[in-house]
Order: C-alpha cells, then structure tokens, then sequence
C-alpha cells in the first residue's frame, strides 16, 4: 500500500523513484568511514544530501495519512542519523533554507 502511494506521488508531482533514490544518497552517505560526514568539495545544488531529504518531506506531504506515517518512519531515522553525524552549524548565517526546511549542520571538509 505505501509503495503504491509513493509511486503514485512520484508520478504525479515528482520523478519514477525519488524517494527510493533518496534514501539511496542517504545510505551511500551513511556508509562513510569516520564520525562525521564529508562535505563535497563543491557545492552540487539538487545533488547533496540534505536535498534527498527535501526530496523525502516532498513526497511525504503528498501521501496519505497511512503511508506517509510509514515514510516519517524511515525519515525520522535519516534525520537522527544525520543529527549524529554533523555537528551543529556555530555561523547561523550560514544555514540553507529551502521550502521552510532549514540545514543548521555542517560536514567537515
């Protein structure tokens, strides 16, 4: 059912596999030796990490109630392993903010 509506919301307000996408950049990212997560040398606008999880709020917003408790699920656990692996941001000028979804983290270089 939640695939379902997924791919429905996919269809219709996003592209075929944004979410499954997504959650690839997230573990590909996760998977990265060491306590903190690297930032890229340059920033790739529509390429980083934290826009997969823009992607993830997009599609969730859209779902019904149902599958989008499910999606929170795996979007919670992002978000927590994402807050383990960054440290908070000390320049709030600095913070990205997008769709009122505000990055106040940093990767290390």
């Amino acid at each position: 059912m939640t695939r379902a509506a997924v791919r429905r919301v996919e269809d219709e307000r996003m592209r075929p596999g944004a979410v499954a996408h997504a959650l690839a950049r997230f573990e590909s990212a996760f998977r990265q030796p060491g306590r903190h997560l690297n930032a890229p040398e340059a920033r790739q606008p529509g390429l980083e990490v934290e826009d997969a999880r823009d992607d993830l709020e997009e599609a969730a917003r859209h779902l019904p109630r149902g599958a989008r408790r499910d999606l929170g699920r795996l979007i919670l656990r992002v978000d927590e392993e994402f807050e383990r692996r960054t440290p908070p941001n000390p320049a709030p000028g600095n913070a990205f903010a997008e769709g009122g979804r505000r990055w106040s983290r940093i990767r290390d270089l």
